[in-house]
């Protein structure tokens, strides 16, 4: 039986989410994009009984491309991948993207168009936040809570009870050991903020 999704963004962000939707069964995979190729653009006149996933990795055009296609009446999916340790407690939004070997533990929130990217900790009681990337091997101790749009970078580790504010940017690697207010961007171990406009 055929079991269609749209993906919307054919980078490689979007080749990735096509082997979580086949994972998840989806055997037609129509890719969407804006872009300048030949793949198929955006309409409102697309099939409605196929669901969407977003698979733009800039998180505030995610959220951007996620309430076009609701408000055009569309439905929006999670994709998990097999491979995962998902805790029965745990909560998931809509567009959520959970990729291969990731840990989610118990009583934890994932809002909307969250990206948990392969083989990340995410341990008991954390909160992320709607449009939120969390890199590959990213660690998050037990109680954290990441703000809207935050980018956590590859291999980057947080301390437990640390609560980090919306439109971060955590460097690869870094080691969070304190709270961390909106709008910064933080490196290093132990991560402290570093200013662009210098």
């Amino acid at each position: 039986m055929q079991k269609s999704i749209y993906i919307y963004g054919a980078s490689g962000h979007g080749l990735v989410v096509a082997d979580i939707a086949r994972d998840n069964g989806y055997n037609d995979i129509i890719f969407i994009d804006d872009g300048d190729n030949s793949y198929v653009s955006y309409t409102n006149y697309l099939d409605n009984n196929i669901p969407f996933i977003i698979a733009i990795g800039d998180n505030k055009i995610r959220e951007i491309l996620q309430s076009k296609v609701l408000d055009d009446g569309f439905k929006i999916v999670s994709l998990i991948h097999s491979g995962c340790m998902i805790s029965s407690s745990v909560k998931i939004g809509l567009g959520v993207v959970i990729m291969p070997n990731v840990v989610v533990n118990a009583n934890s929130i994932i809002k909307d168009g969250v990206i948990l990217n392969t083989s990340c900790v995410i341990e008991h009681e954390n909160v992320i936040e709607n449009f939120v990337h969390i890199s590959p091997n990213v660690a998050l101790a037990g109680d954290v809570q990441i703000g809207k749009y935050t980018h956590i970078g590859i291999g980057a580790n947080i301390i437990q009870g640390v609560n980090i504010g919306k439109n971060n940017i955590i460097g690869a690697g870094a080691v969070v050991i304190h709270n961390i207010e909106n709008n910064k961007k933080l490196v290093g171990i132990p991560a402290r903020e570093i200013d662009d406009s210098k």
